[in-house]
């Protein structure tokens, strides 16, 4: 009996999202710390506006970590997509992992109170767009058809 071959059901995302962060966040505080620095605004304000987002993004990560799981579909973006997922914070925004990568890239940019290491989101975002979500959207399209461009209009693709 021939073995089905999934390897090709993926999106084929160009790395692990978490991974794109992390490449982001380390080379922003290396900039911050090596290079230079452009303050953002006093540090108190910077401080708690960093501490909102770093509850914030991970609490939104769980989240749709949680309504994946519950809704029985992979979670790594290199394994087959097995439903659509609809609930949770996906009826807001069809990437809420990804948004809250963005977030944790802002919310680093306030931690060191540092323009420089907050614009390193712009980055990230389209490093994310391009190379993730863009693909993911072909991928999702062409193994769920309209169900999934039905998603598409009602909810938006970012915020």
């Amino acid at each position: 009996m021939a073995e089905l071959d999934t390897s090709s059901d993926n999106p084929g995302v160009i790395a692990f999202p978490p991974f794109i962060w992390l490449g982001h966040a380390v080379i922003s505080a290396l900039v911050h710390f090596f290079l230079f620095q452009l303050p953002i605004m006093r540090y108190g304000i910077s401080l708690v506006c960093g501490i909102a987002l770093v509850i914030l993004a991970p609490a939104l990560a769980l989240s749709a970590l949680v309504t994946m799981n519950a809704a029985g579909t992979n979670i790594d973006p290199a394994k087959p997509a097995l439903t659509i997922v609809r609930g949770g914070p996906f009826r807001f925004t069809r990437n809420p992992m990804y948004l809250a990568l963005c977030l944790l890239q802002v919310a680093l940019g306030f931690f060191l109170n540092d323009w420089i290491t907050l614009l390193f989101v712009v980055p990230l975002a389209l490093i994310l767009h391009y190379g993730v979500v863009l693909r993911e959207e072909r991928y999702l399209t062409a193994k769920f058809g309209e169900p999934y461009l039905e998603l598409e209009r009602e909810v938006r693709r970012w915020m």
